[in-house]
């Protein structure tokens, strides 16, 4: 399993990453999740639009909150785009803080089962066995064109860069 250290860090500290590095021009790995459902979610589950993947380490914490809301509210704009939360909460948490924030552009997912997405897109931290902060966009033929592993975890990520990267596939 790949490793890779010094590039992040969680309250100033480094983590380890595990996983693959995904980069522009990669063809998309596939991953299975869970919805809120239980029910089993893959990449080809997000049909051939436009993919924003927004990874965050846990939906109760303030920044991923943000996140999340940030995407939910730009998704009611975007044309021909799916926007995917993933984190490794628990399917049920994640649904109960939909519910809660009225989060319904946005499909959130869980990773926790397996860290299947995690691992194959290099979002694991070892010490936590959370996801770190980024986001991932992926055109229509699952090629990336888009990949921020957010440099400290506790930061927003770059909003505009990769809601541009999607707006300039649709």
């Amino acid at each position: 399993m790949n490793r890779r250290e010094n590039l992040v860090t969680m309250k100033g500290n480094p983590v380890t990453l595990l996983g693959n590095e995904v980069k522009p021009g990669d063809k998309a790995p596939d991953f299975t999740v869970l919805t809120g459902d239980l029910q089993p979610f893959t990449l080809k589950d997000a049909g051939n639009k436009v993919k924003i993947i927004s990874v965050v380490p846990s939906l109760d914490t303030g920044v991923c909150e943000m996140q999340t809301l940030r995407f939910n509210s730009e998704a009611e704009k975007l044309k021909d785009t799916i926007v995917l939360t993933i984190s490794v909460d628990l399917p049920f948490a994640q649904k109960r803080f939909c519910q809660a924030n009225q989060v319904n552009n946005v499909i959130t997912l869980s990773d926790h089962k397996d860290l299947s997405f995690g691992l194959n897109y290099g979002f694991v931290m070892e010490e936590n066995r959370l996801l770190s902060r980024g986001i991932v966009v992926v055109d229509r033929d699952n090629i990336i064109l888009y990949v921020e592993y957010v440099k400290e975890v506790g930061n927003h990520p770059d909003y505009e860069k990769a809601l541009k990267a999607a707006a300039d596939l649709v």
